[in-house]
């Protein structure tokens, strides 16, 4: 029987490292960081290839487990497997050299996606790492581990009347409260099950909204108070 090294010795990352060497594909999966789902064709034009390039990109992808499909009715639709694959995306453009930004449009962009943006389902950027910040000097969080976190008694009153359901968020399939180094901040943001409700109810409440740029947030005038009033967390101005 031949001798596994796994065990003992790490992971094999060798496949996926090959996978994610194809700048194809690593267009493809940095594109779903987005967090939501797209179609084999978009992802198509967002990699610069043809449909039918694209269509054996998504196949080896799919096979790795990286990505996977969500099918509404005929169409079939790609999204990240899970939160760890974009931590694993995330992590590689943290010491991958910068993309040459070539033209206005492009540096607007670059300039939304350093304010804010998503991460997978999370909110990163200037607004990501300020409101950790603030959340954990505010003692609505604190440190619960090497890089997990608690909802203090303080932040468990602040979360629900921000309207979070904390203890159906501590009984979801994934870490509660952990964070992750920002791309482009290389400070921590919020992540796990907690950092992902707090995202989705900025979008609800309006105070984040999605722009032009893909991955991309604005925050809203009455975010921007709602934020300060609820969180202590004043995001600067932008320029």
């Amino acid at each position: 029987m031949p001798e596994t090294y796994g065990s003992s010795y790490g992971s094999d990352f060798a496949p996926v490292a090959a996978l994610l060497a194809d700048r194809a594909r690593a267009a493809m999966l940095t594109v779903l960081l987005d967090g939501r789902p797209l179609a084999a064709g978009e992802l198509a034009r967002a990699a610069g290839v043809t449909a039918q390039t694209a269509s054996s990109h998504l196949s080896r992808l799919l096979d790795a487990g990286m990505v996977t499909v969500v099918a509404q009715g005929r169409h079939r639709y790609y999204r990240l497997a899970g939160p760890e694959v974009a931590q694993a995306v995330e992590a590689l453009s943290r010491i991958s050299g910068p993309v040459p930004v070539k033209g206005l449009r492009q540096s607007r962009e670059a300039r939304r996606l350093h304010s804010a943006r998503t991460c997978y389902d999370h909110l990163a950027g200037v607004a990501g790492v300020t409101l950790f910040a603030s959340l954990l000097d505010g003692g609505l969080i604190e440190p619960d581990g090497e890089d997990s976190y608690a909802v203090t008694a303080k932040g468990e009153e602040r979360f629900a009347g921000f309207g979070l359901d904390l203890p159906a968020l501590r009984a979801a399939k994934r870490r509660f409260a952990w964070h992750c180094l920002d791309w482009t901040q290389r400070r921590p943001h919020l992540n796990g099950a907690l950092g992902a409700a707090v995202t989705d109810r900025l979008i609800e409440l309006g105070w984040f909204e999605r722009t032009g740029t893909r991955r991309a947030l604005a925050v809203t005038a009455t975010g921007r108070d709602g934020l300060a009033a609820a969180f202590g967390c004043l995001l600067p101005e932008e320029g």
